[in-house]
């Protein structure tokens, strides 16, 4: 559509159908050449060069090198839809301005926020999109690829946790003045485990007030359908507030209502892009249990991360045509180097705000959430500007 078709039409038989249509048609192209683009600088700076490294210094297979790059993509993927979208925002409201399309537009008098619906209406999807790659493709591709390189350089060992578990918990005890205290709870130590039970273990339990007792065991399992633990050849001491023993029973098989929490502990943590948000939040309920309160508000600010990450692109798209709406003759590569730019200062706010989230001087909400409320916010003053 030119300048003379839109002459030819009145606004109603232009319909808002049409208009939608005739701009995101304009963003489409833009968008897949970005993601084309994007992706393929993400692989190369980011994975490429390393595995080029393993095959030739560590003898890696070609073959496993292709796997393990084709099992990476979604992880780039994810980082090109919301820069694809800013390109693609930037360039096709760029090129109708600097061809007058806009002017005609307004001439006819389509709202300046109506001219950016479309753009809305495709952000929408692709943060839909980038939530599912983000959340569950991505996070699985990753973990295979870890698996499948450190099969390939013969590196791969036991999916858990062999030797020394070490579980502390924590409870949160209010002091006589009011004030509350963190204090511990229960201490849970194995000397080793097998993949079916542990061995050696040591259990100091203060749970309840006034009585404390130690649990010694020469091996523990899991009792999957009782949900306990089941203790075997151990000791149980209890001990009286002023240190004296109250008790000590042997036993050969002994069930304890202990959390299942050590268990959990023991399967080798996936690193946190490997992990969907169901699994991020699974696991914060294990670190919410052992009390370590920088773990916990680092996994808090990820799990928010996850979440607002694909709203990016509807950030970006708003950015964007807000940016190419006015009236200017940018070029490809004028438009490519705006969204640089604008890629690096977002970025950069984004690790500032995390970096602020796990020092505890944002919430986890909002260390997460800021750079897509600060970005809202120029858009919306970028297109009042525009629209005086």
């Amino acid at each position: 559509m030119n300048i003379g078709k839109l002459k030819m039409l009145d606004l109603p038989d232009l319909g808002l159908s049409l208009l939608d249509f005739y701009i995101i048609k304009e963003l489409i192209l833009p968008f897949l050449f970005g993601m084309g683009l994007f992706t393929s600088l993400g692989l190369s700076i980011g994975t490429v060069f390393e595995l080029v490294r393993r095959v030739t210094e560590s003898g890696l297979v070609l073959s496993i090198a292709l796997k393990i790059l084709i099992l990476k993509m979604p992880e780039f993927i994810v980082l090109a839809f919301p820069m694809s979208m800013l390109l693609a925002s930037l360039m096709a409201y760029s090129r109708l301005s600097s061809d007058s399309e806009l002017i005609a537009l307004r001439s006819m008098g389509v709202n300046l926020y109506r001219l950016i619906i479309p753009t809305i209406m495709l952000s929408l999807v692709v943060v839909g999109i980038t939530f599912i790659f983000n959340n569950f493709i991505a996070p699985a591709a990753n973990y295979q690829a870890t698996l499948t390189l450190e099969q390939a350089l013969e590196r791969a060992g036991p999916s858990f946790k062999e030797s020394n578990i070490l579980y502390p918990e924590y409870n949160k005890v209010t002091l006589p003045d009011g004030n509350e205290q963190t204090v511990l709870s229960r201490l849970f130590y194995a000397e080793e485990y097998d993949g079916k039970q542990m061995k050696g273990l040591t259990i100091l339990d203060r749970s309840k007030q006034g009585v404390a007792q130690i649990i010694t065991a020469q091996s523990a399992t899991w009792n999957v359908v009782e949900n306990t633990w089941d203790f075997f050849n151990g000791t149980i001491y209890l001990i009286a507030p002023d240190g004296s023993y109250r008790n000590i029973v042997r036993y050969q098989h002994q069930q304890l209502a202990l959390p299942r929490a050590p268990l959990d502990l023991t399967n080798e943590g996936r690193d946190y892009n490997e992990m969907n948000i169901f699994q991020a939040r699974d696991h914060l309920r294990i670190l919410q249990l052992s009390g370590n309160d920088k773990k916990i508000r680092k996994l808090k600010v990820r799990i928010q991360e996850k979440l607002a990450l694909p709203f990016v692109c509807l950030v970006f798209g708003l950015i964007g045509a807000a940016i190419g709406i006015k009236p200017q003759n940018t070029g490809k590569a004028t438009s490519f180097g705006i969204c640089v730019g604008l890629i690096f200062t977002y970025y950069l706010l984004s690790f500032i705000s995390s970096s602020m989230g796990v020092w505890g001087i944002l919430s986890p909400f909002m260390a997460a959430w800021l750079p897509n409320i600060l970005g809202l916010g120029a858009s919306g003053l970028l297109l009042m500007y525009s629209d005086n």
